[in-house]
């Protein structure tokens, strides 16, 4: 004698168990879209209060006068610098922890006087103080690629 094996009408699944399944994941999206909308106030207010017409330097101190000095450092070595573009260690780049993507410095070293305009193109230096990480053909304009640190002030550029 056979046996008929009876099949569930949903394909062998406990449809009470998919009820519980999809009401879980129903409860999850509705949680996310509950912290999405508290977080969009708090983003309105923020645009709301950055000036369009604020100046790109703001912060830097006057044209005149350096915003920022201390020790600089140089790297060769690179595949891709962090806003994406292909690094090229003769170019006139540099790194810096905190300016705009394509904001432009000059770079000076006190001792010698010889300077440099550098485009922020990537992210650090991350080690020992350093205020910039220079790209070599920079560090080569400012004459530090034998020292390998040197002391420079950075001016802003109008």
């Amino acid at each position: 004698m056979k046996l008929i094996k009876r099949i569930p009408p949903c394909g062998g699944r406990d449809p009470c168990n998919l009820a519980r399944k999809l009401a879980g994941r129903a409860g999850a999206l509705a949680g996310i879209a509950l912290l999405v909308a508290a977080c969009v106030p708090a983003l309105e207010e923020t645009a709301e209060r950055s000036d369009p017409r604020a100046p790109l330097y703001a912060g830097l101190g006057t044209a005149g006068e350096p915003f920022q000095t201390g020790p600089a450092s140089f790297y060769r070595h690179g595949a891709r610098t962090a806003n994406g573009e292909r690094f090229d260690p003769s170019g006139m780049t540099a790194a810096h922890r905190t300016l705009p993507f394509g904001t432009r410095v000059r770079v000076v070293e006190p001792d010698s006087g010889r300077d440099v305009v550098v485009r922020i193109n990537d992210r650090g230096p991350f080690t020992g103080g350093r205020v910039i990480d220079l790209s070599e053909g920079a560090a080569r304009a400012l004459g530090m690629v034998h020292a390998g640190v040197t002391e420079v002030a950075l001016y802003r550029l109008d």
